[in-house]
């Protein structure tokens, strides 16, 4: 019978049997070699209700192509097999959705944490003589810094624009990529500056950020120098206050602050290569 009556017969699309053919299931008993036809033998309906049934149980196709030549005893055992399985996943599964709302309700109390750490960091902390940021701008990026921990808390979406603050001085460790910026290949000094008393003395000197780029600033400064949670975040604040708001161009920007081991402040900006 032709490809349409054997489908019709099974109950089935002719696509789902050309696809059968094409991943060596179930091949027509001849393929007419003027026309292209496909033609099938009417016990061949056996094979595709073992296909059928197989692929619905969430068998893969080579799986399958493994049971076709078996009995019925044996397409028992292995549906047999498959619930068993499958049980064993919803029993797992069943255990994610228990632990999902503690582990979320944690997270946000660790971030809450995180936030107050950070507030009061920024708010002990003078930006006048290192950047020249006078009070009423430096509470704005409190707040700023605030509404974004909050917006990730309350709504767990991503923000419009992503940074991140890291300090080498913390005992975590990271990952060389991450930690060795200057000795990254991955990353392209696009600017440098050396020897600086106050940022506020180069700041403005420094490149725009290209839309959709990955960035991070590298700060050695001299010991004692400043609080190195808010002088990351007051630098981060400071240079994306020049880029308007815009959901549709998201940039990267990290900013890593270390003690400086030859007396002398140093300043690297990167970017990670496309």
């Amino acid at each position: 019978m032709t490809i349409k009556q054997f489908a019709l017969l099974c109950g089935c699309n002719p696509q789902t049997l050309r696809y059968y053919d094409h991943v060596d299931l179930l091949k027509p008993v001849k393929v007419d070699q003027w026309s292209g036809y496909r033609y099938y033998d009417e016990d061949q309906a056996l094979v595709f209700v073992k296909i059928k049934n197989l692929q619905a149980a969430g068998f893969t196709i080579d799986e399958i192509r493994e049971l076709l030549d078996k009995d019925t005893l044996a397409i028992y055992t292995a549906l047999e097999a498959k619930v068993i399985e499958q049980e064993k996943r919803l029993q797992e599964i069943k255990k994610i959705q228990m632990s999902y709302k503690a582990e979320m309700d944690s997270m946000r109390k660790k971030l809450e944490t995180i936030q107050e750490e950070v507030r009061k960091s920024m708010e002990q902390y003078d930006p006048m003589e290192e950047f020249g940021v006078d009070v009423v701008t430096y509470r704005e990026m409190i707040d700023s810094v605030n509404s974004f921990f909050e917006d990730q808390i309350n709504r767990g979406g991503d923000s419009d624009i992503e940074f991140s603050e890291y300090d080498e001085s913390d005992d975590t460790k990271e990952e060389p990529v991450y930690v060795k910026l200057l000795e990254n290949p991955d990353n392209d000094i696009v600017y440098e500056r050396h020897g600086w008393k106050f940022v506020k003395d180069f700041f403005s000197d420094i490149p725009v950020l290209e839309d959709g780029r990955d960035y991070d600033m590298l700060f050695q400064i001299i010991p004692g120098k400043a609080n190195n949670t808010a002088f990351a975040n007051i630098t981060i604040g400071l240079l994306l206050r020049s880029y308007p708001r815009d959901p549709e161009k998201k940039r990267s920007l990290g900013c890593t602050v270390s003690d400086s081991k030859d007396g002398i402040n140093h300043f690297w900006l990167l970017k990670r290569k496309a």
